[in-house]
């Protein structure tokens, strides 16, 4: 047991737990704040074997487990929202709250499938690095490409220094992924949306039916903002972290 009620941040594809470092900084004592590596991301590399959302929330649910947790508030973007999709279905005695940030519960559809093949066969011919060049600039807004050009970079340096067996095989599990809807109307925790109008990933015309299928759901829909909100709007979406947290935890 922790002392303190603990969120536990997971990252997307390409990513690294360090994409937290800032919109985290100002939380406060009350909660205990922990971030993950996910398989092949950052600095865990090691053996990696299974990309699969489902193998990946059995480790997030063997860290949780390490660190003494039995409950936690999950925020998670895009593809750390279908890992804790997964984890949820499996350990839903685990979730005091989730938090999909610019994440959905359904799967991928034919267009989005055949577009991760096309990725998937740009890596192997090109490399990740040339792939991040242009993966990470349309997840931005248009108007906050060139605005936040520092956390733009940020995110390539993250990417590039991703192994090209983890984008390969996170790419591949997540255009495996099943449909996990039923996970959200059978949530006995409430669930925030946070989704950004201008995002390409997560169109909002396939998030607003998901929006009424938890008991407890709240949602928070940004103009200007595409897949990136923490990133491009900190302060409002700090802020409704913070307030659900607040409910969750009262």
């Amino acid at each position: 047991m922790t002392s303190h009620p603990t969120i536990l941040f997971l990252h997307g594809f390409g990513e690294s737990r360090e994409v937290w470092t800032e919109f985290t900084r100002e939380f406060p004592d009350d909660y205990r704040l922990l971030t993950l590596n996910l398989p092949g991301h950052g600095t865990n590399v090691h053996d990696i074997r299974d990309y699969s959302m489902e193998a990946q929330a059995r480790y997030v649910a063997e860290q949780l487990r390490q660190k003494s947790v039995d409950r936690a508030l999950l925020v998670c973007h895009s593809m750390g929202g279908y890992v804790a999709l997964a984890f949820a279905e499996r350990y839903p005695e685990m979730v005091a709250g989730l938090v999909l940030f610019h994440s959905t519960a359904l799967p991928d559809t034919d267009e989005k499938k055949a577009n991760r093949d096309k990725n998937m066969d740009f890596v192997r011919r090109h490399g990740v690095e040339k792939f991040m060049e242009s993966f990470i600039r349309p997840l931005f807004a248009p108007a906050n490409r060139e605005r936040l050009l520092e956390q733009r970079e940020f995110l390539e340096d993250i990417g590039r220094a991703t192994p090209e067996a983890t984008v390969l095989g996170a790419l591949e599990a997540m255009k495996n992924r099943p449909d996990r809807t039923q996970v959200l109307k059978n949530a006995k925790f409430p669930v925030l949306f946070i989704a950004g109008k201008e995002d390409v990933a997560v169109p909002t015309d396939s998030l607003l039916p998901q929006l009424v299928l938890p008991a407890q759901s709240h949602a928070l829909l940004l103009s200007d903002v595409g897949h990136l909100g923490f990133f491009e709007e900190p302060e409002l979406t700090r802020r409704a972290v913070l307030d659900f947290a607040g409910g969750v935890f009262s």
